[in-house]
């Protein structure tokens, strides 16, 4: 029998964690895991999951008037928010309640509380009680950065978004990442009016310039404003309740609500990382190797509290191969390379491999093939909004390197093609398989 009160403990149960959790609890480990929140984490109960629920809504905006265009005879609507936000937050604790029961399915321990290290294999509850473990794993995830200036206690986060009390008719939302972009599409759709403010002069940075290019033109046009290079000086609250926000190098703006999606920063303030000797980046991520252990032989990470890529099947991948490698007995890297990522703006973004950019400054010398179209929807809706495919093709050796789409459906499209992608397929083998008509997705068939 072990001296330890468990073989391993789980300071959060995430994606990451609760992956982690049950494998290494199929393997025979006794487990715990202690949540200060709700369990699921960020991608369950205030991530991509309620958001992608609010996309869905967002989208019968456009839905309903296109419908006219298909015969069906669609009275006027009136959208009402607070039955989606009731029945949005009803389904995440609907889901919350199936990850907590997957953790009593394999016996973990759950202890719904905080926990902080105080050893290299001890933690500590916050009614004091000091729990052992052979090993501890820290999936805490990340947590939404607010820069600070004068009245940023007025400004939410992505957290709070999901429980407004009434839908705000102005947003100014502050970044140019995807939440803040998929946001703005979100509360346009609803009918509120949205400015994009950004510090720098670019949105969506890391994503190829063409379908970034194209995102902003869409947007543009279905009305939401952009103010670059405007860094926040201030935020202004009136006495009826709404804000002026006050930026450098252009006029201040009226809001009701002021969303902050300016990133996001591992969440590992308060844990007691630094009183065990464990080593940090500079951006307080906790550093690791390819096997997921930390500089504290005893304690490991997975997921958004190592920032190296923060998205949830890649903590699952993390969380999956911590339990194989060290409960398993079948030791797991997780491969980096070609990690598909999406955008669900309106309309929403896929993209795998490398950008036009990154490809050119690699490789040299590389080929490009894209396709400019309408969609069929679109045409018969008379919607003017087009879609837009990119391959990057690798000219020494025909390999297809990158991949990059806008337009609707895009990120559905793009995982299957992902793993012609992450196979090594060549443009050749994309040019021989023979079309899907008609469809969106056989355009990356046909480009000439």
């Amino acid at each position: 029998m072990s001296n330890f009160d468990f073989d391993l403990f789980v300071i959060g149960a995430g994606s990451g964690g609760v992956r982690a959790s049950r494998v290494a609890a199929s393997h025979g480990a006794r487990v715990a895991v202690a949540e200060e929140h709700r369990v699921g984490g960020t991608c369950v109960i205030r991530g991509c999951v309620p958001k992608k629920l609010l996309v869905y809504g967002a989208h019968f905006a456009e839905d309903l008037k296109d419908a006219r265009h298909f015969g069906w005879d669609v009275p006027d609507c009136k959208f009402d928010w607070d039955r989606l936000r009731d029945n949005v937050l009803a389904e995440v604790t609907r889901l919350e309640g199936l990850y907590g029961q997957t953790l009593d399915n394999h016996q973990v321990t759950l202890f719904k509380t905080r926990a902080t290290i105080v050893g290299p294999q001890k933690v500590r509850l916050a009614d004091g009680q000091e729990i052992s473990a052979e090993r501890i794993l820290i999936a805490t995830g990340g947590w939404p950065f607010v820069p600070e200036f004068p009245g940023s206690e007025h400004a939410i986060t992505s957290n709070e978004v999901f429980h407004l009390d009434t839908l705000p008719k102005r947003v100014v939302i502050a970044g140019g990442g995807y939440i803040a972009n998929e946001f703005a599409g979100i509360f346009n759709e609803f009918g509120s009016k949205v400015t994009i403010v950004n510090r720098g002069d670019t949105i969506l940075r890391g994503y190829d310039e063409q379908i970034r290019d194209r995102l902003l033109q869409i947007s543009m046009t279905k009305g939401i404003e952009f103010r670059f290079n405007a860094p926040f000086e201030s935020i202004e609250k009136k006495e009826d309740g709404s804000l002026t926000v006050h930026l450098g190098n252009c006029d201040p703006i009226d809001a009701d609500i002021v969303l902050v999606a300016a990133g996001r920063v591992p969440n590992t303030k308060g844990l007691g990382l630094e009183d065990v000797g464990l080593e940090l980046d500079k951006e307080g991520a906790i550093k690791v190797g390819e096997t997921n252990q930390s500089s504290v032989p005893s304690i490991y990470a997975v997921g958004d509290v190592t920032n190296r890529i923060q998205l949830t099947p890649v903590a699952i991948r993390e969380g999956q191969a911590f339990a194989d490698s060290v409960f398993g007995g079948k030791p797991t890297v997780v491969d980096y390379a070609n990690v598909p990522s999406a955008v669900f703006s309106h309309p929403p973004i896929g993209a795998v491999g490398m950008t036009e950019a990154e490809a050119r400054n690699k490789l040299g010398t590389v080929r490009v093939y894209t396709s400019d179209f309408r969609a069929m929807k679109n045409v018969l809706a008379g919607r003017n909004e087009r879609a837009l495919y990119k391959m990057i093709v690798n000219e020494a050796t025909d390999q297809v390197v990158g991949l990059h789409m806008i337009g609707p459906d895009a990120p559905e499209i793009l995982q299957a093609a992902a793993v012609a992608v992450k196979a090594g397929l060549t443009k050749a083998d994309f040019d021989a398989t023979v079309a899907l008509h008609p469809s969106m997705a056989e355009e990356l068939v046909l480009l000439k």
